[in-house]
């Protein structure tokens, strides 16, 4: 069975309570990765073909998929470098807040999360060193192929006014607004010694009790605002995390790589605190 046809049984909400983001990656754990289908608390298993009977189902359902995504990720990420051969880098450096190093040489230098990139047709160089993850080549060379968007407006909103948004929500908020509120609980002066070192500036904020705000050039024209609110013991109140976004940024990023942006940020922001530890 293939994922899209394991898909029908599943309610196709992307709830998350089988502990994954969407019913499509449920799916695809499922019927490539061995994941136990009981994992879902929607599918009734007897519909299911005998394929999906075994008592040992769910070893190895997370290696199985990861290894088909990163083959999935690697193809596209070779796609993507033949076709920056053709982009003009010297018409779109300026629209993309890099700077271009000239004919002879013909590469792209910008900031990426407090790190020097240099970005060619040849491949990516992040902090002097060869890109290896397969999703921040992707996420470059997509800001690359957006030619800046238009220009930022001004105004924030946060993901779920975006369109086409709706199965990202949860994304965001599990692995990117949650994991920095949770990791900096009660570390509000650690949180801002980080958010410096990947290129954020204090912002003033005028939510209710938060607690700090900082704007984030995740890349040149891609800001993000991060607004923290610190647990609050005596009212029984949790760290809260809110990411919002220019209302013009999916002209500047598809979503996807939107999201992907937001969780590095996050990770990033991690790996920081965890110095001597590099990210």
């Amino acid at each position: 069975m293939q994922p899209l046809e394991f898909l029908k049984f599943t309610p196709k909400t992307n709830c998350g309570e089988c502990g994954y983001a969407a019913c499509l990656a449920f799916a695809a754990a499922v019927t490539k990765g061995g994941e136990n289908p009981g994992k879902c608390p929607y599918v009734d298993v007897s519909r299911l073909g005998g394929e999906f009977a075994m008592a040992d189902r769910g070893n190895g359902a997370l290696s199985g998929v990861t290894g088909l995504l990163d083959e999935k990720d690697m193809a596209l990420v070779a796609h993507l470098k033949s076709k920056i051969r053709e982009v003009n880098f010297s018409v779109i450096a300026p629209k993309l807040g890099c700077a271009w190093s000239g004919l002879e040489t013909n590469i792209l230098s910008f900031r990426y999360l407090g790190r020097d990139v240099i970005l060619s047709g040849e491949g990516i160089f992040i902090g002097g060193k060869e890109a290896e993850e397969p999703r921040d080549q992707i996420l470059l060379y997509n800001y690359i192929f957006y030619g800046g968007g238009t220009a930022s407006s001004g105004a924030w909103v946060g993901m779920e006014s975006l369109p086409n948004s709706i199965s990202k929500v949860r994304t965001l908020r599990v692995y990117c607004e949650e994991r920095i509120a949770n990791y900096f609980c009660g570390k509000v002066a650690l949180l801002r010694e980080c958010a410096g070192k990947i290129d954020a500036v204090p912002r003033d904020h005028q939510e209710p009790g938060c607690s700090a705000a900082f704007q984030v050039a995740v890349l040149p024209r891609l800001p993000m605002l991060l607004l923290f609110w610190d647990e609050d013991r005596e009212d029984g109140f949790p760290p809260r995390v809110k990411i919002l976004y220019d209302q013009n940024v999916l002209d500047v990023l598809d979503i996807e790589s939107l999201v992907f942006a937001s969780e590095r940020m996050a990770e990033c922001l991690e790996a920081v605190a965890k110095q001597p530890c590099h990210f």
